[in-house]
Order: structure tokens, then C-alpha cells, then sequence
């Protein structure tokens, strides 16, 4: 029996539990009141109120566009489904890089106006100011390390990160600078697996994989990538557990033939 299906509610003490007893954390992305349902209704541990909104949701290319306001209103849709899973919004781009009094405040405003469990922020040592300013008020903040997509332009690639000596330092030095800060946990993006394993085992906190390798203390993935309603993206990382896709486009394709053929609605579907 895993340690999370006896517990009413998930919290960030949970997720420190599950590590201790080396129970892997099960994470998927969620934007919307029904498909948050269905997760929490599923047993998901956790569930992201990713910043990808901005690329399966509005259709933008990167994760840049996505505002304040449009993260706390997927947040709150969200937070109104769920009973059981720990959620946690991403903190959208240019809301906490530089200004850590301006990170308070919008950090304030997703717990506040969308009643979610934590907040996600990108970045080890450049935003440790905007951490602890975070973390001195009570909100729970899950670190981000690797692949940082609202880095994408500095970066300029969605390639593996930190296969170079001085980078994987650098993210070995991150995460136990986001540990001591007081993070309840790391989300390790596209990173090599081996490099995963190690610093999965150096910190005390959980840590959470996209594309990390198997050694990580949970897994995440994009809830329309699994599915496959989204099926331009196919990463080594990513497994498809269905072809939503292409059911929803026979469902349609059957729906209009019914329309057409005037055999939709019949007599049992009409008053």
C-alpha cells in the first residue's frame, strides 16, 4: 500500500514522507476545473498549473506570453476541482526575476486569489533574493533547475542542459543553495540521468523529473503531451499513455455524420 492513497489530503510534509520512504511522486500538468477532476479523482499526488498553459492552452510557441492574471485564473479553476492532490501554480516570466518585492507581491496574489497549495519559480542562485523573500511569508515554493524554459532566448535551444562540467556544477551548486533556502522540492528538467541521480541523493528534498531519468523521486508530464491530445511534441522522455487525438477527431467525424443524416437526435433524444 503507497503511503499517498491513505492520505485525505496531500501536503508538502507528504511529499517529504513519500521520499523518506522511497514512494515516487506522481505530478501532471492541469489547467482546467474537468481535467483537475478527473486527476484528482485518478489519486495524482501533485498537480502543476504549468506556465506550458501558454503553449497548450493559448497556442503560443513559448511560455513567455502567459500573464499574472491568466496563471491565477487557471489556478483557481483548478483549486475548485480538487479535493485531494497538492497543487502548485508555475509563477509566470517577469514576475519575480529582479525584483524580489514584486515576487512577494504576485506570489501573494496566486495563494491569495487562486487558494493554490505553492508556487513554482525557475532559477537557482539569481533568484535566491526572490526565495526567501517567498518563503519569509509562509508560501511553499517548489525549485526549478535544468531546462528552464522561460529561459528559452538565453538559451536558445530546448537541448539537454548541463552535460558540460561547469554547468552541471553549477546546477549541483543551485540545488542545495534552493534546499537551504527552504524549497519543499526541485523539479529537474532535461538534464542527464546520472547527474539527476546525484544530486537526488545530495539533497534532503524531493526532487521531480521531466526528462531526468528514473533515479529522480517523482515524474511530470504534460497532461495533453501523455494523452496525446497534443502530438507535435514527442521528446525521448515523453511516453503517450493515449492517442486522444485521434479519438476526439473520429468522435467529431461520427458527430457531424449523425448531423448530417439528420439521425442525430433520435426519438429517445428529444422531449
Amino acid at each position: 500500500m503507497y503511503l499517498s492513497q491513505d492520505i485525505p489530503k496531500i501536503t508538502t510534509h507528504v511529499l517529504q514522507e513519500m521520499k523518506l520512504k522511497g514512494e515516487k511522486i506522481a505530478m501532471l500538468t492541469a489547467y482546467d476545473y474537468s481535467m483537475a477532476q478527473i486527476l484528482d479523482e485518478a489519486g495524482i499526488d501533485v498537480i502543476l498549473v504549468g506556465d506550458s498553459a501558454s503553449n497548450v492552452m493559448a497556442g503560443h510557441k513559448t511560455t513567455l506570453p502567459i500573464t499574472l492574471n491568466e496563471m491565477i485564473y487557471h489556478g483557481s479553476s483548478v483549486m475548485r476541482a480538487v479535493k485531494r492532490s497538492l497543487v502548485v501554480v508555475d509563477m509566470p516570466f517577469g514576475t519575480y526575476q529582479g525584483n524580489s518585492k514584486e515576487a512577494l507581491n504576485s506570489a501573494i496574489r496566486i495563494m491569495k486569489e487562486a487558494g493554490v497549495n505553492a508556487v513554482k519559480l525557475e532559477g537557482g542562485e539569481e533568484i535566491v533574493e526572490s526565495v526567501n523573500r517567498i518563503l519569509s511569508a509562509g508560501i511553499p515554493i517548489l525549485g526549478h533547475l535544468g531546462l528552464t524554459p522561460q529561459s528559452i532566448n538565453k538559451f536558445g535551444t530546448y537541448v539537454v542542459r548541463a552535460t558540460e562540467e561547469k554547468e552541471a556544477e553549477k546546477l549541483r551548486r543551485d540545488a542545495k543553495i534552493l534546499e537551504q533556502a527552504g524549497c519543499f522540492g526541485i523539479v529537474l528538467e532535461k538534464i542527464p540521468a546520472e547527474l539527476a541521480a546525484e544530486v537526488t541523493q545530495s539533497i534532503s528534498i524531493p526532487t521531480i523529473g521531466i526528462g531526468a531519468g528514473s533515479k529522480v523521486d517523482g515524474q511530470v508530464l504534460v497532461l495533453h503531451d501523455m494523452l496525446g491530445i497534443n502530438t507535435k511534441f514527442s521528446p525521448r522522455f515523453l511516453r503517450r499513455y493515449n492517442n486522444l487525438h485521434d479519438e476526439i477527431i473520429n468522435s467529431v467525424y461520427n458527430y457531424i455524420g449523425d448531423v448530417k443524416s439528420a439521425s442525430f437526435p433520435s426519438e429517445k433524444e428529444q422531449y
